[in-house]
């Protein structure tokens, strides 16, 4: 077997009330699929009740860190297990998310801006899908120039709503626009490989997306948001055949908030053969 050089970037626990299995699950899943380590990114709690029901609640945060803290020590040796957060996105929190970044020794920290719930749709949504489609990658460069995030997640999961009236075409030149603006921050995307089972069945960004990132150098990170043990390291190496259509040659990690590139020839001969 190759030296091991992946990590599994992007999963969460059930403390955010919609994943099952314990961390020990994903971390077995990791070793079985050849990963060197897992980075733990559950929803992070948000204030006054936002999106209460699909994350970990304020209060439940030392529990998290314990969590994750217990499994790294079970795996001490085998496996690599660090502290993440997936970290929502929206107006008016800033203080609310520099805090929580604050509170525990955090290796990544990835943005998401998640226009289904409820409070987003509420704000934005006008029923003019195509309005909503655009403003959502307004959202992502907002996210992008706040500096709270390494990585944004999903970066075109917005096409899943209205998807009847997602038209990327008539929103390319825009997207491409924000991605100017995203480029100039320094954060990374994700290629995040669960949108294959979503309504519209391809990765989150689609390979034209991926296409316009490369041209403007933008790094892009590989996960597989797992939900569930089995979908650790799932698709990678299709990830890392997308990547390549779109003229990469590097994926990128995050360890202590620090970026790390890997080639993704390097990446693709350290998996085992049945990711």
């Amino acid at each position: 077997m190759s030296e091991r050089l992946v990590y599994e970037t992007h999963m969460h626990t059930p403390l955010c009330k919609h994943a099952q299995g314990h961390p020990e699950e994903y971390a077995k899943v990791a070793l079985d699929k050849g990963f060197k380590g897992i980075i733990v990114t559950c929803h992070g709690p948000l204030p006054y009740g936002i999106s209460s029901t699909v994350r970990m609640s304020p209060d439940q945060w030392q529990d998290y860190v314990e969590l994750v803290d217990s499994t790294r020590e079970q795996f001490k040796g085998q496996l690599d297990i660090r502290l993440g957060l997936e970290s929502d996105y929206l107006p008016g929190i800033d203080t609310w998310i520099e805090e929580l970044h604050q509170r525990a020794d955090l290796h990544y920290v990835l943005g998401s801006v998640h226009p289904h719930i409820k409070e987003y749709k509420e704000r934005y949504l006008r029923w003019d899908w195509p309005d909503f489609h655009r403003q959502y990658f307004e959202s992502l460069v907002d996210a992008a120039e706040s500096g709270f995030f390494d990585c944004l997640s999903h970066p075109d999961i917005v096409k899943n709503l209205g998807h009847e009236e997602w038209d990327l075409d008539s929103h390319l030149d825009h997207i491409a626009e924000c991605l100017d603006r995203i480029a100039a921050t320094g954060v990374a995307m994700e290629l995040n490989t669960s949108g294959l089972n979503k309504t519209i069945p391809e990765m989150n960004p689609s390979l034209p997306i991926l296409c316009k990132m490369q041209e403007r150098e933008i790094p892009v990170v590989v996960g597989a948001d797992a939900h569930v043990p089995a979908r650790v390291g799932a698709d990678y190496l299709e990830a890392y055949n997308q990547l390549e259509a779109a003229g990469y040659e590097q994926v990128r990690i995050f360890l202590d908030r620090t970026p790390q590139d890997i080639n993704i020839s390097d990446a693709r001969s350290s998996l085992d053969s049945g990711n």
